[in-house]
């Protein structure tokens, strides 16, 4: 490699052939310049997709409907009520999750006052325990905390379109609003998540303590429904199974009744997306693989031509001494150059592409994509393949260079 004889002779060689070289080259070029723009956009799908997970990734919901199977003298068609007492059986029989979070709310919007001024907001009763299912952007003071539960306090959690609308440019923190004719003093301000209109609507929420909300609005012993978060390495659909049976026998509903409670699970939808996404790698990976391996045929080709071109100077440098590895090597070389600084300036050309796309849609919704990159492992894995494709692009070209007799390659015309 630093022989500069053969670097001379190397680029000697491109000059008197730049078209050809350079046509041949192009298929490896192309080849990486693909890999690197799909992996690329593979990878700012997947950003965008996760970006729109806003709830943890392996949380469970269970909610209730109406029973669809007679049981225990009730008749089908009743409809299940959630209670407190479901909250203490479900942290007591199952074991396998870390969180246990019942929920409720306010149904509808409802007028909140400040003062002279007055808007509708959805207010929902919370444990502190919430921010770990769903992320909370707290930009002053806190989140709903245990002694606010246990002491049913009359505190609430804004969202910033509430502050905007009620408050202006005032601080709020330690505020009261009016909410149904109760006052809640303000502790804590978050910021709205998701898309514009999405951070808009939950930025017009308000959060206070779940047993606030049932004893202040007469509420009592009522959960809209369960959120979970299963301990490590516990698999949700445990959780999901396990809670479900728990409340079937909370609320003497049959146990073949699979119509009584709904649920989302979380971990396998995200599951279902990485499939997709390893899919995705997949194709890119093929197609890409399928033009490099087309560029390298070519230069092994044109490689053949070159050894076929050069048979009297090989037959002559053996006739001088010249071994067998010094032929090789010289034709390998001249082989990994073409490939390596072919696929080297397409892995920097789709690099900077997927650069440029990140930099144009920085801080803009561009639905589910987002802040494409190409992954550093990904280029070392790409140029080991240029070198190792290189070797053996040019691998039959030498090892036939290096059978030449010089006494055939000196007749040959």
């Amino acid at each position: 490699m630093f022989d500069l004889d053969k670097w001379s002779e190397i680029w000697g060689t491109v000059r008197r052939h730049k078209l050809r070289t350079g046509l041949t080259a192009f298929g490896v070029f192309w080849g990486i310049f693909m890999l690197a723009v799909l992996l690329g956009a593979g990878k700012g799908f997947r950003n965008g997709v996760e970006k729109e997970f806003n709830v943890a990734k392996n949380a469970i919901f269970v909610w209730t409907q109406r029973t669809s199977v007679p049981y225990m003298g009730l008749k089908a068609g009743r409809f299940v009520q959630l209670t407190n007492d479901d909250v203490t059986a479900l942290e007591r029989q199952v074991p396998e999750a870390a969180l246990v979070l019942p929920r409720t709310s306010l149904h509808g919007t409802f007028t909140v006052q400040n003062g002279p001024k007055s808007s509708s907001f959805s207010v929902n009763g919370e444990y502190p325990g919430y921010p770990a299912v769903r992320a909370v952007d707290m930009q002053q003071g806190r989140f709903i905390n245990e002694p606010d539960i246990t002491g049913r306090r009359k505190i609430a959690v804004i969202g910033n379109r509430v502050v905007d609308i009620l408050f202006g440019t005032t601080n709020p923190m330690g505020k009261y609003i009016n909410i149904k004719g109760i006052y809640f003093q303000v502790v804590g301000v978050f910021k709205g998540s998701g898309k514009a209109e999405e951070a808009q609507q939950d930025g017009q929420t308000i959060y206070i303590p779940l047993t606030t909300l049932q004893v202040a609005f007469n509420q009592t012993n009522k959960i809209d429904y369960f959120s979970f978060i299963p301990k490590t390495g516990i698999p949700a659909a445990v959780v999901e199974t396990k809670a479900k049976e728990v409340l079937r026998r909370q609320h003497k509903v049959a146990p073949n009744d699979d119509r009584a409670f709904g649920s989302a699970n979380v971990e396998e939808e995200y599951a279902r997306v990485q499939g997709l996404f390893m899919g995705i790698a997949g194709f890119s990976w093929l197609v890409s693989i399928g033009t490099i391996l087309a560029g390298i045929i070519g230069v092994s080709n044109i490689m053949l031509i070159v050894v076929k071109e050069r048979t009297k100077e090989i037959g002559i440098r053996k006739a001088l001494g010249a071994t067998p590895w010094s032929i090789i090597s010289l034709i390998v070389q001249e082989s990994i150059v073409l490939t390596a600084v072919a696929g080297l300036i397409g892995l920097l050309f789709g690099t900077a592409l997927m650069a440029g796309i990140a930099s144009m849609i920085e801080g803009k919704d561009v639905g589910f994509f987002a802040s494409p990159q190409v992954d550093l492992g990904v280029a070392g894995m790409a140029v080991a393949l240029l070198v190792i494709a290189g070797a053996l692009a040019g691998l039959v070209p030498a090892t036939i260079a290096a059978r030449v007799q010089p006494v055939v390659a000196l007749k040959d015309e």
